[in-house]
């Protein structure tokens, strides 16, 4: 048979972690193998472009999908778990129709949203397959950084920022402070050669499901007054409850004040190539109407 697509490969790969086991992402490759009764040679194809296997990169796919939809945990990075959600949709009598036509969510869902793209242009899909992909990636990034210790993601951060420009052409612009004692700053990034303009960081690594709020900010602030700075950043893995949003945007002309939250934080390390690398490189040309125009008409 052919090699089935990642939406075929949903229900299959779910069911194969219905006992409660982790499994690696290329561990579901022999045994989904087997179920579909693939060749060596579909199995080992390769894309067209030399990107990969497809029948393992349309598991990975179909794997992202699940964790996307909140049917499987990663209790670590590449490693899967079915959890209550999953197994709440593997017990409807429709599971794999289900499975087989639902979109990818933005947040964890059982109850994914059916979506009739029949209707978009070859360039809509395209496009949207881009925002699909970049979001999976985002996922990943932050998956990743949730596991990294505390003092790693403050050394992350400071490095962020560097590549985002901040401290110039300022050699060694920006260090973490101490573990102890840092005053409630985790990072300073200077401006200038004298250090006379300094960026002063907190950075909290904090599950993607928490918020923080109002308070930490505070905080923040006032550790930003006792070291006699104006400027400051607040990035954290979660996000920002409406008050913490609300009084960031509010503190007066003398204190500059800017909140990242996970989401902007892995666009930031995905548009800034902190360690990200590029996998695949698509042209799309359009006709140059001024050439073709100058050419006479039949």
């Amino acid at each position: 048979m052919s090699i089935p697509k990642h939406n075929e490969i949903r229900f299959a790969a779910l069911t194969l972690l219905s006992n409660g086991q982790t499994m690696k992402s290329k561990e579901f490759v022999a045994p989904l193998k087997e179920h579909y009764q693939l060749s060596n040679d579909e199995v080992n194809q390769m894309y067209d472009s030399g990107n990969g296997p497809v029948f393992y990169d349309r598991i990975t796919w179909a794997l992202s999908f699940l964790n996307a939809n909140g049917l499987v945990d990663k209790p670590k990075r590449g490693v899967y778990q079915i959890n209550d959600n999953g197994r709440a949709i593997l017990a409807r009598q429709d599971a794999q129709s289900f499975l087989y036509s639902a979109q990818r969510e933005r947040k964890p869902s059982v109850e994914a949203e059916v979506v009739d793209e029949t209707d978009k242009t070859p360039q809509e899909l395209l496009s949207a397959s881009f925002d699909e992909i970049k979001q999976s990636i985002y996922d990943d990034i932050l998956d990743t950084v949730i596991r990294k210790s505390p003092r790693a993601f403050e050394h992350l951060v400071v490095r962020l920022l560097e590549k985002m420009g901040y401290g110039g052409q300022v050699v060694a612009a920006g260090h973490v402070t101490q573990a102890s004692n840092d005053g409630g700053i985790d990072g300073i990034i200077k401006e200038d050669v004298l250090g006379l303009g300094r960026i002063h960081i907190q950075a909290k690594r904090y599950d993607i499901n928490n918020t923080v709020g109002r308070e930490e900010i505070q905080k923040f602030v006032g550790a930003l007054a006792v070291a006699q700075s104006n400027k400051g950043v607040f990035i954290t893995t979660s996000s920002y409850s409406k008050s913490a949003k609300e009084y960031a945007s509010n503190l007066n002309g003398s204190t500059a004040l800017v909140l990242i939250d996970g989401q902007q934080l892995a666009k930031y390390i995905y548009d800034y190539n902190l360690g990200m690398q590029v996998e695949q490189v698509i042209e799309i040309k359009k006709m140059d109407s001024d050439f073709w125009d100058t050419m006479s008409d039949a």
